[in-house]
């Protein structure tokens, strides 16, 4: 279950620095496939975490859920602006991926290591 949970993070990554090259380059509009996709596999992926974390309790993988919700409540800031036809701001779009990243090295130590 942890390689799929890493596999859908990963691909959120892939579409997410999509969207940060779009947002990076001030197009007008940001891929709402791309988007769409982005959120939809990031979701599935933490929501797929959380049941792994409760069927088995563990702090290493409780500090990457906590940093992955941080990150999905900067992302739905970054959504609603994106609806509203205002992509960024990219410091946000920044401080989102850093923590994200974080988050996912943490989670690939803990089922690498």
């Amino acid at each position: 279950m942890l390689y799929l949970i890493i596999g859908l993070f990963a691909f959120a990554a892939i579409f997410g620095i999509v969207i940060a090259m779009a947002i990076y380059q001030k197009k007008p509009s940001t891929p709402k496939g791309i988007v769409a996709a982005h959120g939809i596999f990031a979701a599935t992926a933490l929501v797929l975490l959380i049941f792994y974390w409760l069927d088995n309790p563990n702090n290493s993988v409780r500090t990457s859920i906590i940093l992955f919700v941080v990150a999905a409540l900067g992302g739905a800031v970054l959504l609603v602006n994106d609806l509203r036809k205002k992509p960024g701001p990219f410091g946000l779009v920044v401080v989102h991926a850093l923590v994200a990243v974080s988050a996912f090295l943490l989670l690939l130590g803990f089922v690498l290591f």
